[in-house]
Formats: structure tokens, C-alpha cells, sequence
């Protein structure tokens, strides 16, 4: 009876023109990475699609319970745990859908058969060519809207991004892609121009996090991992922070760091401007309309008003449930008078945690936090074991990525480190002898 269902599962797909294949499965992982950056309809579809096959086309001779998946269920399940003593139960079962590719993404991964270096490269591939037509593509975007409206902002930070995906989100994608051109053994001339240019993409789009990590892994690469004599090293490395230090000077990311900062007082408008500092975002009690906060000085005052609901509120162990904690970010603005609008015309108490570390515990409680933890270190270890680079790449960024954006807790960010974790912790693992790899 069961080789009677494979039978009629796989006939079903040959029907539709989609035998079971490698290539099929790394067509629709590819996809699946290919439209994180389009409209979340696209995605979703995709996404749908890829278990879809999965279901379709598994035979349980490849059907594995991979341990080092098990923490993304964990923290899916969690999250759903949450609904029962979550303060927002509309705004819990709304998350709920976002975050179901910690569920459907990893099983996917179970059911299929293992993928070998091979085909991860393959998929990597896919997936870096995309991302450099992509920026092409708003490159190109940017040069129109130049030549009409005269505004040199367009090519630089969200302006230059789409109205979909913020610069920050699309820079760790894009950060990726230039990575994977890094890594390629015997680079072409092409090879090296796309990896120039996602590199002068990466500046214009100001992410000092990215930024900074990406400028630090690529020494590191160089230093470690390149073949490279000492000579070559020394010669590559002053060219490449050469240049980097010419992109940070003339583009915006100079002009950012700047306004972190600067804390004086400024007339604008005739209305005077006062930036506030480290101290008085974690200490003052009362914020005014003037006052103005920087990216930094925001997420100070974010990490001071959850230290105030940890005293306050009893959320150590279970925090106030998933997406549950902006009603007191917004109640704790109240208390403050941090309620006027900032840079991009965004309410600061409708601002969320912008820090995936304080965000899992605000809402799932320590054991949110933990698991987020648990899934780092893996993910850590796992890339030193393999001396894959990329991977090194990927979990170093996640890692930084993580202190200044709730990653996990937007569609975007949720399938594009969902994806590469499995990807990079199951296809770069070494292969069982019980089980074949593509």
C-alpha cells in the first residue's frame, strides 16, 4: 500500500510535467531564496510551491529527523505555545502566518534528500546571480529618477532600495551575493566585476552593520582563507580598505555616522533640533518634541524601556507572547513623551525592539531567547566545522545583523535565514553512508 501511494504521488507530478529530480529540488530551493527581495505574494507562492513538490515527490527511503533543524520547530512551536497568555492574540495569530517558514522550510529539508557542496554551490549561484541583476536593476532605476528629478539621494540608504524592502534588509542580501562571488575559485575578469560592483551597491546602501561586518569578513577572507602569499595579501587588503574607505568618505554611510554622533543642538527651519545622547536615552525620564534620536540612541532607549518592563511586568519566563510586546512600546513612548515622529516619518513608540536578541525575550520570555541563542552557536560552529566561508559569512552576519534588527520577526527576514540555515547545516554537513546526497 505505501509503494502504492508513492506510485500515485510521483505519477501525479510526471502527469504535471514535474518528475522527481535534483534538479527540480534545487530549482525550487533557488526560488525560494530568488524572490525573498519581490512582493511577499511571490514568495509566499513559492514557498508553497517548494512543499508542495516536497510532499509530492518524498520517498521515505530519504526522510530524516536532522537534529540540527530541531531548533527551528522549537522555536516555531514556541511561538505558538505564546497564543495561550499572549496580551494581543489578533496581533499573535497574524505573526503566526509570517513565521510559518520555521515550520514548513525546515520539514521540507527533512523530507528531501540531502543536497551534497555541489548542489548548495549550484543554489548559491542561482541565488548571487539574481541578487546582482537585481541590483542592476535598481542601479539602473536610480540613473531614470536621476535624470528627472536632479536628486543625487536616489542613489543611496531606502531611496535607492525598493518601497518593498528596506536598504538594511536588501544589504544582507546583497552582502551574501558578494560573498559567494569572493569565495569562487579561479574568478574570471566578470567574475571580479560583479563582485565589484555588489561591493560599491553594498556602500550606496549605507547599512553601517552590514557594512562594518561585511568590511571585516572580506580582511579576514583575505588574511585566512584566500591562498594568497603574504605579499599579495598585504597588496589586496590596502586596496580593498583603500577603496572602501574612498566609498565610506564620498557616500552616504560618512554622512550617517556623522549624525550618530552629534548630540549639539541645531536649527532646522528655525526650529531648534536637539539630538540626544547615549546618557540621556537610557536615563531621562522625559522626552520632548525637539528631541531627536539617532539609529543608535533609539535602540539605547529601546534596551532601557525592556529593562523597565522586566521589572515591571512578570515576562521573564514567558514574555507577553509573539508580536504582543508593541502595545507597551507604544504605552512605554506614552510614559516618556517619545511620541513624536523621527527619521522616516515613523512614530518612535510605534517603533518595535529593532534588536532580534531583546525582541524574542520581550515576547517569548528566556526561552525565546535562548533558542535563538542555540540556533546562532550551531549555526557558528557548524561553518567552523565545514571551512566553508560563506557559511562563516553567513553566521557572522546573522550574528550582528541580529543586535540592531528583529530579523526573525518580518517575512523577509524569517525565509532568508530560515533558508540559508538549513541549506548551509544540512547540505555542507558531511553525508551519512545510509543516506545519498545530490
Amino acid at each position: 500500500m505505501g509503494g502504492d501511494a508513492i506510485f500515485s504521488r510521483h505519477a501525479l507530478l510526471k502527469r504535471a510535467g514535474l518528475p522527481p529530480s535534483k534538479k527540480l529540488l534545487i530549482f525550487f530551493i533557488s526560488a525560494g531564496l530568488l524572490t525573498i527581495p519581490l512582493p511577499h505574494v511571490y514568495n509566499s507562492l513559492t514557498l508553497i510551491l517548494f512543499v508542495a513538490y516536497t510532499l509530492l515527490s518524498y520517498n521515505k527511503e530519504n526522510v530524516k529527523l536532522r537534529p540540527v533543524l530541531m531548533p527551528l520547530l522549537a522555536f516555531f512551536a514556541l511561538m505558538v505555545i505564546s497564543a495561550i497568555w499572549s496580551e494581543d492574540i489578533k496581533a499573535t495569530f497574524k505573526a503566526l502566518g509570517r513565521e510559518s517558514a520555521l515550520l514548513f522550510i525546515p520539514v521540507a529539508f527533512c523530507l528531501n534528500m540531502q543536497l551534497s557542496k555541489r548542489g548548495v554551490r549550484k543554489i548559491l549561484n542561482n541565488y548571487s546571480l539574481m541578487i546582482f541583476l537585481f541590483a542592476v536593476f535598481l542601479m539602473v532605476k536610480a540613473v531614470f529618477r536621476y535624470s528627472n528629478t536632479g536628486n543625487t539621494e536616489v542613489f543611496f540608504y531606502h531611496e535607492l532600495a525598493t518601497k518593498d524592502i528596506s536598504a538594511v534588509y536588501l544589504s544582507v542580501m546583497v552582502a551574501m551575493a558578494a560573498f559567494h562571488f569572493l569565495c569562487k575559485k579561479n574568478k574570471t575578469f566578470w567574475g571580479y566585476l560583479t563582485l565589484l560592483f555588489l561591493m560599491v551597491f553594498l556602500f550606496l546602501l549605507s547599512s553601517k552593520i552590514i557594512i562594518l561586518t561585511s568590511v571585516l569578513l572580506v580582511a579576514a577572507y583575505y588574511v585566512f582563507y584566500s591562498g594568497m602569499g603574504r605579499q599579495f595579501k598585504i597588496i589586496a587588503l590596502l586596496v580593498f580598505f583603500g577603496m572602501a574607505g574612498v566609498l565610506g568618505y564620498y557616500g552616504k554611510i560618512s554622512e550617517r555616522l556623522a549624525t550618530e554622533f552629534q548630540y549639539n543642538s541645531i536649527d532646522n527651519n528655525s526650529a531648534e533640533i536637539h539630538h540626544v545622547s547615549f546618557d540621556e536615552a537610557w536615563n531621562r525620564e522625559t522626552f520632548t518634541a525637539n528631541d531627536y534620536l539617532t539609529g543608535t540612541t533609539i535602540r539605547v532607549y529601546q534596551a532601557r524601556i525592556f529593562n523597565e518592563m522586566l521589572k515591571e511586568d512578570n515576562i521573564f519566563l514567558t514574555g507577553y507572547g509573539l508580536d504582543a510586546s508593541s502595545l507597551h512600546i507604544e504605552r512605554k513612548g506614552v510614559e516618556h513623551n517619545l511620541i513624536h515622529t523621527g527619521e522616516g516619518g515613523i512614530t518612535y513608540n510605534k517603533i518595535n525592539f529593532h534588536n532580534q536578541y531583546i525582541e524574542s525575550f520581550a515576547d517569548l520570555g528566556i526561552f525565546g531567547l535562548l533558542i535563538v541563542v542555540v540556533l546562532l552557536v550551531v549555526n557558528l560552529k557548524n561553518s567552523i566545522k565545514n571551512k566553508e566561508f560563506i557559511h562563516i559569512a553567513f553566521a557572522v552576519l546573522m550574528i550582528s545583523l541580529f543586535l540592531t534588527e528583529s530579523f526573525l520577526w518580518r517575512q523577509r527576514g524569517v525565509v532568508f535565514f530560515t533558508m540559508f540555515y538549513c541549506l548551509f547545516n544540512t547540505g555542507l554537513l558531511p553525508v551519512n553512508k545510509n543516506n545519498r546526497a545530490l
